[in-house]
């Protein structure tokens, strides 16, 4: 048995199973679709959420999230450019680590994918039904949010998962051209934004700056509240530059394009967060921003700008969806990397004749669509960052192992000062993942009891390697 569990799949290029999937992507198309993944919900929706439990000093939470994803982000670049597989982290801890752990990996990233497409659809939605109101159309409130916040079920979160998974089964060259439109209309947007309320800064609205102190404490109400509490939240507003790592069978140059794509989407990133971040808390008190779920938009309409709100809430309506095709992207290639190696059923690792895998598509776009249409945002977006922690810290695990077991693998991108950049990583998503609150990792223990059941009864002994 233990043999079984610590079984490594050999790393190639390719994988043999038959299935091939159309090479049609380009470091552009993937520099786009990391940028369309990580901005998103996290800086449009959940920077109110981290306000509410920083205050002022959620600047600092994006600062020290920033840092560990950077970390993180290199070895991504690393590990996606020595193995240009599907699967992503499973894949490379399979290869380095071990088929237990990779599933385990496995495991997290479904947790991670399905509840980010739930959150961004559930953040979409807020942005939706505020610019149909402001159009004069009224969506009830039994069909805008699930039970627990007073209605039935998010409809509109339902359909907009619809029309993005019926886009990705067209086709990915076709799905990449429209995800880059709209990340150049997203982009465009976070601008206006900054042009209208970086003007009217203000420093009082800085104080007190850190109201709830700089590390991360329990509330009488179990949120953990501080500027790395804050930052277990707000981390969600950074991934997404680990979706690109799955789209390595379908990138013409996977050994430099990869990278391009990684550390390039983080970089831009970053830069985008930090100029919106302090316009978004330098305009408004903090206390505003976090009982909005559209709180770019509410500081416009603060700052009386009522059109320009308007405005800001349709293209977020329009353009959120590219992260919604990042991740349900990145979710089906993750389905599918399992599937081949036998911990699926394998029919779902069929493709159509575009080359694209319609099925576990397809079953992807309806487990999420579960999700966002009962489920809360904040419970989502904590319970999705649980599980992403955990395969960043099995990628800076892999590079550290590799490095020393060896060295001489070809690397077409290797991380600078790995020995420095690697451990970061794993201890700064460690330490984030304390952060969360307890009910979140105590739900996070229980799907990985759930995984590690469902892989020892059933899946181990279908495994392709066995």
């Amino acid at each position: 048995m233990a043999g079984g569990l610590l079984r490594r799949k050999p790393i190639a290029t390719a994988d043999g199973a038959g299935v091939a999937l159309a090479r049609t992507l380009s470091w552009p198309h993937l520099l786009a679709l990391g940028v369309g993944a990580i901005v998103g919900t996290g800086i449009l929706t959940l920077i109110g959420v981290g306000a509410d439990r920083a205050g002022p000093a959620v600047l600092l939470s994006f600062v020290a999230a920033g840092a560990i994803c950077a970390c993180a982000a290199l070895c991504y670049a690393e590990m996606a450019s020595a193995i240009p597989i599907s699967g992503s982290a499973y894949a490379y801890s399979y290869a380095v680590l071990g088929e237990a752990i990779a599933w385990v990996v496995g495991w997290s990233l479904i947790l991670e994918y399905s509840l980010v497409v739930s959150t961004v659809a559930v953040g979409w939605s807020g942005y939706a039904v505020a610019f149909l109101k402001g159009m004069g159309i009224a969506v009830p409130k039994s069909l805008a949010a699930g039970p627990a916040l007073g209605g039935v079920l998010n409809l509109p979160a339902v359909a907009i998962i619809a029309v993005v998974a019926g886009m990705l089964m067209l086709g990915t060259r076709e799905s990449a051209r429209v995800n880059a439109a709209l990340v150049a209309l997203k982009i465009a947007t976070l601008a206006l934004f900054v042009a209208v309320a970086l003007p009217r800064f203000d420093v009082v609205n800085l104080h007190p700056f850190a109201p709830f102190g700089f590390g991360s404490v329990a509330g009488a109400d179990g949120v953990k509240r501080g500027v790395m509490g804050a930052a277990a939240i707000v981390f969600f507003a950074f991934y997404g530059f680990d979706a690109i790592s799955t789209a390595a069978e379908e990138t013409k140059r996977p050994e430099r394009d990869l990278a391009i794509g990684i550390v390039g989407s983080m970089l831009a990133c970053t830069v985008i967060y930090l100029l919106v971040g302090a316009a978004a808390i330098g305009a408004v008190p903090f206390a505003r921003l976090g009982a909005s779920p559209e709180p770019l938009a509410l500081i416009l309409r603060e700052l009386g700008r009522p059109g320009v709100a308007t405005l800001v809430a349709a293209a977020a309506a329009v353009a959120l969806p590219t992260v919604l095709l990042a991740f349900l992207y990145g979710q089906s290639r993750i389905f599918l990397a399992l599937a081949r190696d036998g911990f699926l059923p394998a029919g779902l690792a069929r493709v159509s004749a575009r080359g694209v895998p319609v099925r576990i598509t397809a079953v992807t776009a309806t487990l999420v669509a579960a999700i966002a249409a009962l489920v809360p945002l904040d419970v989502i977006a904590s319970l999705a960052n649980a599980g992403t922690l955990a395969a960043f810290i099995a990628v800076a695990a892999s590079v550290l192992v590799m490095r020393r077991r060896d060295p001489a693998m070809p690397r077409p991108f290797r991380v600078p000062a790995a020995w420095v950049v690697a451990p970061a990583a794993i201890l700064g998503c460690a330490y984030l993942f304390t952060s969360l609150q307890a009910v979140t990792q105590q739900a996070f223990l229980g799907w990985n009891l759930i995984g590690l059941a469902i892989y020892l009864l059933y899946a181990r002994r279908r495994a392709v390697m066995a």
